[in-house]
C-alpha cells in the first residue's frame, strides 16, 4: 500500500517543477507550494545536470497564479494525477547522510529508529549549495527525543548552540512582533536548532502516519481580530504545523499558529497572551495566529516564562 503523502515531504509535477507539502490535508489534492522550477539560468544544479531556479513564498504564488492558475488556492493544490514524484525524508535519509556527513552526524546523534528521522529543503530533493540549513523531520512523539539530544548535545559540545549574530539573522529573517530579548527567551528552551561544524540545522516535527488523522482543521467563520489570556492545558502538538494548544479560558477552546515563530511557544500549565483571529468551528472557538505570511500584529507569548 503507499503510503499517504504527508507535510514536509516534497513532490515533482509532471513539468518537473518541485513543491514542498505544507499541510496534512491531501486528500484530494496535494497541498503544496513550490520551491524549484528548472531554469538554464538557475542558481541550484541538480546532479542530473539540471539547474534550478529557488522560488521564495511571494514568488511562488505568483509565478503558479501566472503560469498554472490551476493550482492556486492557499496553497497551491496539485491534483495526484499531475504529480511524477513523491520524496519521502525518512526514506531518502540513507542516501542524503551519504553525501553529506553533517546530516550522517545528526542522525547519529539522535539514534532513532529508521522512518522516524528524515531530512527535508533542498537536500531532499539533492538541490542544496554550500549555504544550505539541514532541515531535520522527526516524526510523531520521537521528536520530543530528538528535542532532549539536541539539548544534551549542545551541553556537551557535540553541536553548536546558536551565536548571538545567528539569533539576530534568525529574528531579522522572521520579523516577529515581539522584542528581541523576548523572542531569544522563548527560542532558547524550545531546543530545536544548532549548528553543526557551521551549518545550521533544525529539528522540524511531523505527525507519524498513526497520528496524521489526529485533528482535523477545517476553515472556520471569522469573528475578528482578538487578544487572550489563557492557561495552556495541552501542547503536545505546539511543534506541528499549525502549532496547535488546547487552552482554558471562558470562550476560546484552542489556539493555532500558522507561523513557524510561535510553535513551541509555551509549555502546558503555562499561561500565554494570544493575539490573532478568533473563528468559529462548530461549537468552538479557535484562536489563529499566522493569518498573513508575517503575521503583522499578531503573536503568542508565554506570560509564565517571562514572569509576568
Amino acid at each position: 500500500m503507499t503510503k499517504p503523502v504527508r507535510l514536509r515531504d516534497f513532490i515533482e509535477d509532471k513539468d518537473g517543477w518541485i513543491y514542498a507539502v505544507s499541510t496534512y490535508d491531501n486528500a484530494d489534492k496535494i497541498g503544496c507550494v513550490l520551491r524549484y522550477v528548472p531554469d538554464a539560468d538557475g542558481e541550484r544544479l541538480h546532479a542530473s545536470g539540471t539547474r534550478y531556479k529557488k522560488y521564495d513564498f511571494e514568488d511562488a504564488y505568483a509565478f503558479i497564479a501566472k503560469h498554472k492558475p490551476q493550482y492556486a488556492d492557499l496553497l497551491q493544490r496539485i491534483p495526484y494525477g499531475d504529480v511524477k514524484r513523491v520524496w519521502k525524508p525518512d526514506e531518502e535519509l540513507p542516501q542524503i547522510a551519504r553525501r553529506h556527513p553533517r546530516v550522517q552526524k545528526l542522525v547519529d546523534l539522535f539514534g532513532l529508529p529508521n522512518g522516524t528521522v528524515g531530512c527535508t529543503g533542498s537536500l531532499l530533493c539533492g538541490l542544496e549549495n554550500e549555504a544550505s540549513d539541514i532541515d531535520m523531520v522527526v516524526y510523531g512523539q520521537h521528536w520530543f527525543t530528538a528535542q532532549a539530544l539536541v539539548r544534551q548535545g549542545i551541553l556537551d559540545g557535540k553541536v553548536e548552540g546558536l551565536s548571538e549574530d545567528m539569533w539576530k539573522k534568525v529574528y531579522e529573517k522572521r520579523k516577529p512582533e515581539i522584542p528581541y530579548d523576548q523572542f531569544v527567551l522563548h527560542e532558547k528552551r524550545k531546543w530545536n536548532r544548532g549548528q553543526i561544524e557551521g551549518t545550521y540545522f533544525d529539528i522540524l516535527f511531523t505527525r507519524s502516519y498513526d497520528e496524521l488523522n489526529r485533528v482535523h482543521l477545517g476553515k472556520g467563520t471569522v469573528i475578528g481580530k482578538q487578544t487572550i489570556e489563557a492557561k495552556v492545558t495541552d501542547a503536545s502538538l505546539s511543534f506541528d504545523n499549525p502549532a496547535i494548544y488546547e487552552v482554558e479560558h471562558e470562550s476560546v477552546n484552542r489556539v493555532l499558529s500558522f507561523t513557524h515563530t510561535y510553535s513551541g511557544q509555551a509549555l502546558a500549565g503555562e499561561t500565554i497572551e494570544a493575539c490573532g483571529v478568533l473563528e468559529q468551528h462548530g461549537n468552538e472557538r479557535w484562536l489563529v495566529v499566522g493569518t498573513t505570511r508575517e503575521a503583522r500584529g499578531e503573536y503568542i507569548i508565554s506570560k509564565t516564562l517571562l514572569g509576568q
